[in-house]
């Protein structure tokens, strides 16, 4: 940016985008398009990428890059991942499992023999964290312009790294090998639709898989996390997939990541992540439908799996860890008579539990004017129960409303 524009930059900081746009610049020399590019991505840094956010000069790109990049807590994660697989894989170093899930910015001394490989550079956000694990990290990205983003950023942030504007593919076509590769493919096709089979994404990891696994040690695939992580493991073949990680911030699913390497891997670790929360199992073998179900409805806790369990599935597994009984079989709620600690996910007392029937309900929900409310396998929507209820949104109360095994519709009134 020439200085009228930076100066333009700082000045309307905290400004609105729009009004900025409908106002413009006195000042003939001012760059309006990149002063609101570069201000609009500030805004949206601080929430995203708050240590990027804190330096004035990092630069920003169009806004659809920024909003497909990683957030920091997700980059955080990966660059943890990656550094205890490194570890175990050289048997160099030992590395606590607690570290994966906190905040830290001081990673061991790279190893001369490690290299990193980014594919699909984007923004570079989980570049930048990754690649102070590695003697040698190479960006590569085909847009010029993220390319020059990123020499930049990468300077400012302090990264030793390689910036190569090429294909990716290409590039893989032509390497020797690299400790990890890491792609983010773009699920966006040439019309901006998106799309959500590993196949439609591009590049194509299927049809290169078998080239990954040749040339890296370890390879790392950020995929949506609208995708079937159960077909993707079948679809990249299940054997050379070492983890499952579906990661969830603030109870929304951000990131499904798929590990693979080359050596075979006898049992699928598949570890769900929300915020602080963490759950693993293995590949989940039993239908929850086996699971006994409660006796009756006296039951006076009620437990909500996190937004990355409910992705993952694994419900059994869930059940029998923490000793709760799934209320029914497609209900995807659990149920105790005692409390339950460190469950992954919201916990609730159960206050009363009311069928549908008008007397009970005026019983049961008594002078209540407002409640959270969630529907599960139930045949009203939100809305449409919250209109034959009467009651507004908000409050300390929540009413989940869902069917129970034996078909009976009920409303279970509850606080955190």
């Amino acid at each position: 940016m020439n200085e009228a524009t930076l100066l333009y930059v700082r000045q309307h900081a905290d400004d609105d985008v729009r009004q900025l746009a409908l106002r413009g610049s006195k000042d003939a020399a001012v760059d309006m398009a990149e002063a609101l590019q570069q201000i609009a991505g500030r805004q949206m840094a601080r929430k995203k990428l708050p240590s990027w956010a804190a330096l004035d000069d990092i630069l920003y790109p169009p806004h659809l890059n920024l909003e497909q990049c990683s957030s920091e807590p997700t980059a955080h994660y990966k660059a943890a991942i990656v550094k205890r697989l490194l570890a175990e894989s050289s048997e160099s170093a030992e590395f606590s499992e607690s570290a994966e899930f906190s905040e830290f910015s001081e990673f061991s001394e790279p190893s001369e023999s490690f290299t990193l490989l980014d594919l699909t550079g984007g923004f570079g956000v989980d570049f930048s964290f990754m690649a102070p694990l590695f003697n040698h990290a190479v960006y590569v990205e085909r847009q010029e312009e993220l390319c020059q983003l990123a020499r930049h950023n990468f300077s400012v942030l302090g990264i030793r790294a390689e910036v190569v504007c090429a294909d990716g593919t290409d590039y893989l076509h032509q390497l020797s090998h690299a400790s990890v590769i890491f792609m983010d493919p773009a699920r966006r096709d040439k019309h901006g639709s998106r799309t959500y089979g590993i196949a439609d994404c591009t590049p194509d990891v299927l049809q290169l898989r078998d080239e990954l696994l040749q040339k890296a040690d370890l390879v790392v695939l950020k995929l949506s996390p609208m995708l079937d992580w159960r077909k993707t493991v079948n679809d990249l073949r299940a054997q050379w997939v070492k983890e499952v990680h579906i990661v969830a911030v603030g109870g929304e699913c951000k990131e499904l990541l798929i590990f693979l390497s080359k050596e075979g891997h006898q049992h699928l670790r598949v570890i769900c992540v929300n915020d602080d929360e963490r759950f693993e199992v293995e590949e989940e073998t039993e239908a929850v439908a086996t699971l006994p179900l409660p006796t009756s409805e006296n039951y006076s806790f009620l437990y909500e799996p996190n937004a990355s369990i409910m992705k993952a599935g694994c419900f059994s597994q869930l059940a029998r860890h923490y000793g709760v009984s799934p209320l029914a079989h497609n209900s995807h709620l659990f149920v105790s008579n005692k409390p339950v600690d460190n469950f992954p996910g919201r916990q609730f007392r159960v206050l009363a539990v009311s069928t549908m029937n008008k007397r009970e309900l005026k019983e049961k929900l008594g002078s209540l004017r407002q409640a959270n409310i969630t529907v599960r396998n139930f045949p009203l929507s939100v809305a449409e129960l919250r209109k034959r209820l009467k009651l507004s949104e908000g409050g300390c109360h929540y009413i989940f409303a869902t069917t129970l095994a034996n078909g009976n519709h009920v409303l279970i009134v509850c606080q955190r």
